[in-house]
């Protein structure tokens, strides 16, 4: 389960990354081939590993018996706040009939977004070998 959380996050930040450089190439229009095709694509990617992610991390908390559990259940209802607002930002996105980089910027500057990262962010601390034993656990 942690392998998967951890490609999915990594799906979520390569999107991210992607939109930074789509973004910067000051496109009006998608184009149907390179940057502009694939936006969708990596979009897609990112919605798809945003659907379910704190019931994983849940799930891996539960698996691993984390004590006090009070503190993930806390974050786990965080992450699934963030996701939903991700996605839905996401979907607003992928619904228009052409996504240009000022859209994109837009995505990418959006607090939503940007809190999403953060928790992924936080999420990779916690599931990396090294965390469990340098907090002795």
């Amino acid at each position: 389960m942690k392998n998967e959380l951890k490609e999915r996050c990594a799906r979520i930040e390569e999107c991210y990354e992607f939109m930074l450089a789509y973004a910067a190439q000051g496109l009006r229009t998608e184009h149907g081939a390179g940057a502009g095709s694939q936006i969708r694509s990596f979009l897609n990617n990112a919605d798809k590993a945003l659907d379910g992610l704190a019931e994983l991390f849940s799930k891996i908390v539960k698996a691993d018996g984390i004590k006090p559990s009070a503190p993930y259940d806390n974050f786990i209802a965080v992450l699934s706040r963030d996701a939903s607002d991700a996605r839905a930002a996401i979907g607003l996105a992928l619904a228009q009939p052409s996504i240009s980089s000022q859209l994109v910027d837009n995505l990418n500057a959006s607090i939503h977004v940007r809190a999403l990262l953060t928790d992924l962010f936080l999420l990779d601390e916690i599931v990396r070998p090294e965390a469990a034993t340098e907090t002795g656990a």
